[in-house]
């Protein structure tokens, strides 16, 4: 059984996927360790370094090895670190050709380099939820892109909105995730092979060129120097996942207000017992929102990690270096989690444009009041109608009125705006919702979320 959420029988898939990880399961990590190993030994048969036949053998060892995982965890343990056991296990199954083995290499270049290839299998994975995510959020957008309701600021109403505004708000900050994850590639998606002490000192001149060859066999950069002890680039890969679930936690906190029962302008996606109760059979509680909130709160420790770890002594660091072996994968996980909710919570939102309509009407128009100041400001001076307006309002809250009918009172406002069928047409929420309807245009129209 497992002892955290992330291997829990019981809570494993809300705080991670199946998929995430599959990524960063031992076998995973393993593979990617005998993968560098392969590509090493392929890339110096390249260049004659080692025999031809003994990178063919040490490539068809690292695909058909059985691992010992009792043996290789005890070691693990004992030395510190996996890669010299591994290293161990993999020269005895490739036989003669073992003397070759992990040659000129040093520990952190297989352990790094697997970390990297880990990190792009599951940028990929993000990438593509986000994708999926900005196409939900963008029909939310496009279908609510006239439905009115208030927009709140400090918690309370401050002027009309649209939902669909709300959404594409949303939305442009997804959008400028999948910017930064394609932007991002190229600074993360590094190789590693650069020996003890970073200067590849250990297979001499041809050092440069080996390393070329190792990240072509894998796909990966190859780094203008060594990056051993500067951390900058996996720490970014969870920086940008703190920003990722940074951003789906605010879509979830506006998602978790609106469900509250005094507000009723959104429900999450009615499945048969999700977020019940275990004593009140009324509830239906917003847990995918809660479960973001949540994913967001633990990434943004893992950051602090991250940022924590680059600070890492001379040419091999003491330690700050095992710091990302756990916030790497768990990092992954809860966005990968965070990302999961946010797609089926958002694709069944349930959107009650009727209580939208409802909640505005509650000041009785004084949400709209800087709407009739603005329209009786050209006649009466920004100022005169501010006092007016302001004036009103305050009769308005005073006496339980609406502030058309208390507006309509005034004769130098009537005067201004036209007579009282002007004064409610200004008082119409509906009437005032600025650029929403454009602003969602664009950013529907243009997925970086810019005017370039």
């Amino acid at each position: 059984m497992g002892s955290t959420v992330f291997d829990s029988a019981l809570f494993r898939d809300m705080f991670g996927t199946a998929e995430m990880r599959a990524v960063f399961a031992d076998e995973a990590l393993v593979g990617r360790y005998l993968e560098a190993e392969a590509a090493l030994a392929r890339a110096q048969a390249r260049l004659g370094i080692v025999p031809a036949e003994a990178a063919r053998s040490i490539a068809a060892a690292c695909g058909s090895i059985v691992i010992d995982w009792e043996r290789l965890r005890r070691d693990t343990e004992n030395v510190g670190y996996p890669i010299l056991p591994l290293v161990h296990q993999l020269a005895e199954a490739a036989s003669e050709a073992g003397r070759y083995v992990h040659w000129g290499a040093t520990t952190q270049d297989i352990m790094d380099t697997a970390s990297v290839l880990q990190v792009r299998a599951a940028l990929d994975i993000v990438a593509r939820d986000l994708g999926e995510l900005r196409a939900i959020l963008a029909g939310l957008a496009r279908r609510h892109r006239d439905t009115p309701m208030a927009g709140r600021t400090h918690l309370q109403q401050a002027l009309p909105v649209t939902f669909g505004y709300k959404a594409a708000v949303w939305l442009s900050g997804i959008d400028r995730h999948i910017e930064r994850v394609q932007q991002a590639r190229p600074r993360i998606l590094l190789g590693q092979f650069a020996g003890a002490a970073g200067t590849l000192a250990s297979v001499g001149e041809a050092g440069l060129e080996i390393q070329r060859l190792f990240c072509e066999e894998l796909g990966l950069a190859q780094p203008a120097i060594t990056w051993h002890v500067a951390r900058d680039g996996l720490a970014e890969a969870v920086t940008l996942l703190g920003l990722v679930t940074g951003t789906l936690a605010k879509i979830a906190t506006d998602v978790m207000m609106m469900s509250a029962t005094e507000f009723g302008e959104a429900s999450e996606p009615f499945v048969p017992g999700r977020g019940a109760s275990s004593t009140m059979p009324q509830k239906r509680n917003p847990i995918s929102s809660e479960l973001m909130l949540a994913a967001a709160k633990a990434v943004r420790q893992h950051v602090a990690a991250m940022l924590d770890a680059m600070v890492q002594d001379f040419e091999r660091a003491t330690g700050p270096w095992h710091l990302e072996w756990v916030s790497l994968p768990e990092s992954f996980l809860l966005t990968a989690s965070s990302l999961a909710n946010a797609k089926s919570m958002l694709a069944g939102l349930v959107v009650h444009e009727d209580r939208m309509r409802q909640n505005l009407g509650l000041t009785g128009g004084l949400v709209v009041a800087e709407a009739v100041m603005m329209a009786a400001a050209p006649a009466l001076g920004r100022q005169r109608a501010h006092d007016i307006v302001y004036e009103a309002c305050r009769e308005a809250i005073e006496g339980g009125r609406d502030l058309a009918a208390v507006l309509a009172t005034s004769r130098e406002v009537a005067e201004a705006l036209g007579g009282e069928v002007a004064i409610r047409r200004h008082c119409d929420p509906a009437n005032y919702l600025g650029s929403c309807g454009p602003m969602v245009d664009r950013v529907l129209a243009d997925p970086n979320g810019s005017t370039r």
